[in-house]
């Protein structure tokens, strides 16, 4: 395998790293105003990603860095064709950011309010959009040969890409549904629970909607066609996200929740190896697309680039991994009464 499929595929792994864990944050977050039924139980759910939202978010930044550093040419086309949709996903992470540090800071009903709405609107609309986002990437975007953008926001909100959109937001609320059943008590837990538990046909529906859709929207399937064992990754997708259902029925919530990762991780999976080497196809004329052949950086930056990866990514895994277990008790109303509580 080269260096550029090498960093193909390690640029995949990063975004899907992401989802798994902020996915659970987004998840929540939307939520919120749905399950948090008083100001205690909202404070648990705040608790619940508190001590790890931000190291979460560490993946986004390296997933974007290694998008400009490995693949420059595909990050100035993505960041000015998908310019209006980004931007908006980063206004609602900075708001859902904020919402976690200031919600706490006035004991006033209506200062809360404020922020909780915040934290809801923060989480639901980078979740929507990053589905939009990438089921439109799955579906080419109209780039020409300069890799110019024709066409508006609106252009980005077809029935696939919005079908897309609903595909990652219910990944994810099923997601952060079982986070929180995993580190809640009582009757937060029971809702926490009965919500994934609930969810989960939706999202089996939609996930079989999108992958029929998938075959009429995209080229996604001539690479499994031409690869026939290449399925495996679909059938492993599914058998996990079938899992996520036994699991909760058995009350086994965090196999639930690693089911739920390991789906999540095989749907962003599933439609870059479809497309591969294609990273940014346009809808324009497949002469456009940008691959991981013509977009990338020197064989010389990839090949530091690796090494730097392998020194600095285990040590990166190796604190959140510490910072998970750290951190992977319930949350108690005890827990509440600490002054760096939520």
């Amino acid at each position: 395998m080269d260096l550029q499929a090498i960093w193909f595929f390690l640029w995949v792994l990063l975004w899907a790293v992401y989802f798994v864990t902020d996915g659970f944050d987004l998840g929540i977050g939307s939520l919120l105003l749905i399950l948090g039924k008083n100001n205690e139980e909202k404070r648990i759910m705040y608790n619940a990603m508190g001590p790890l939202w931000d190291g979460n978010e560490v993946w986004l930044l390296t997933a974007g860095g290694v998008t400009f550093a490995a693949f420059p040419l595909v990050y100035a086309v993505m960041f000015s064709s998908l310019y209006s949709a980004l931007m908006l996903i980063l206004f609602a992470l900075i708001i859902r950011g904020v919402s976690l540090e200031f919600r706490n800071k006035v004991a006033n009903p209506r200062w809360q309010k404020l922020w909780d709405t915040c934290l809801f609107v923060g989480s639901l609309v980078p979740a929507l959009l990053f589905g939009v986002a990438f089921a439109n990437i799955f579906r080419g975007i109209p780039i020409d040969a300069k890799g110019v953008y024709h066409g508006t926001l609106f252009t980005l909100l077809n029935p696939y890409g919005l079908l897309g959109g609903v595909l990652f937001l219910l990944l994810f609320l099923v997601h952060g549904s079982i986070w929180l059943a995993v580190k809640s008590e009582g009757a937060l837990h029971e809702r926490g629970s009965e919500m994934a538990q609930k969810l989960w046909p939706a999202l089996l529906t939609v996930a079989v909607v999108f992958l029929i859709a998938s075959g009429f929207s995209t080229q996604i399937y001539d690479n499994y066609l031409a690869h026939p064992l290449l399925f495996v990754f679909i059938l492993i997708t599914v058998l996990a996200l079938f899992c996520i259902k036994v699991f909760l029925v058995k009350g086994s919530y965090w196999k639930a929740w690693f089911s739920s990762a390991i789906t999540i991780v095989g749907a962003t999976f599933y439609g870059f190896i479809g497309l591969f080497p294609t990273m940014f196809p346009s809808s324009l004329n497949p002469d456009y697309n940008l691959t991981a052949y013509n977009a990338s950086s020197s064989s010389l930056t990839l090949t530091i680039m690796l090494v730097l990866a392998l020194i600095f990514v285990p040590i990166v895994l190796a604190y959140q991994f510490w910072a998970y277990k750290l951190f992977k008790g319930k949350i108690t109303r005890e827990d509440l009464a600490y002054e760096e509580a939520y």
